[in-house]
């Protein structure tokens, strides 16, 4: 049972008979719980807490009073306790997967490459000509890894580029924007950071947005973030030179 506050409005008469003086906390214990009855502020509170529970409403309510020097008028708001009997959610239904806007077959229909160089595996946004969002889900199977390293396995930084401008591809390589997979070509990077290493396990999630096209050129820049989780690993300025549709 996870720690409840009440108001001494809503207190029993044997609830009443256990009140302390102010700033002061009596236990009266039960046979699966402690009751902990004050009087805070002006105001009588109780709190009923598990013997197992970590919750420690009624503490820190009092911790806060104290350091503001026992002015404080705000109390604890109640704590909403799960109903009894009330099934808890799943493990495989508490981190939802990402979508897949396309999927490998879909972006094996747009990209040239095949394994072992196919480093995007679901576009989960996309925008064709404008940005898109990517991810390459890095595993302990990846070819890279037994020689990059045998102690320590790490993605290596250039594939990490290579992903980015894979995904960078799908979003360039079609006809409304004028690019041709017989004829495309990762021509340049700029101002790169490697900021964490990526490893066996991890989800590298991949942001690559169009900052400049020059059809007459057929070159395209880009600004590209790579992420594991919420932290960048990676980031740089990509140019691409595309070929032209027939």
């Amino acid at each position: 049972m996870a720690a409840a506050v009440v108001g001494a409005g809503t207190m029993s008469p044997a609830m009443e008979a256990l009140s302390c003086t102010s700033l002061s906390w009596s236990v009266a214990p039960a046979s699966k719980a402690s009751l902990f009855v004050g009087n805070v502020g002006g105001k009588k509170l109780v709190a009923l807490r598990s013997r197992n529970s970590a919750a420690r409403v009624a503490r820190r309510t009092l911790k806060g009073v104290k350091a503001s020097g026992g002015n404080s008028t705000n109390t604890a708001a109640p704590v909403e306790t799960p109903a009894s009997g009330e099934a808890e959610i799943p493990i495989e239904k508490r981190y939802p997967a990402f979508p897949a806007v396309l999927d490998i077959n879909q972006i094996m229909d747009i990209l040239p490459h095949r394994f072992p160089f196919l480093l995007v595996d679901r576009v989960i946004e996309y925008n064709p000509g404008e940005s898109v969002v990517a991810i390459k889900n890095v595993t302990i199977n990846d070819n890279f890894f037994p020689g990059h390293f045998p102690q320590r396995p790490i993605m290596p930084g250039v594939l990490m580029l290579e992903a980015m401008a894979q995904a960078a591809g799908i979003m360039m390589l079609q006809p409304e924007v004028g690019g041709s997979k017989e004829s495309f070509f990762f021509a340049g990077v700029d101002k790169v950071r490697f900021r964490k290493p990526v490893i066996a396990g991890d989800t590298l999630l991949m942001k690559m947005k169009l900052t400049k096209l020059n059809k007459r050129f057929g070159v395209a820049k880009m600004d590209g973030q790579a992420y594991v989780g919420g932290d960048l690993v990676c980031e740089g300025e990509f140019m691409m030179a595309l070929g032209k549709s027939d």
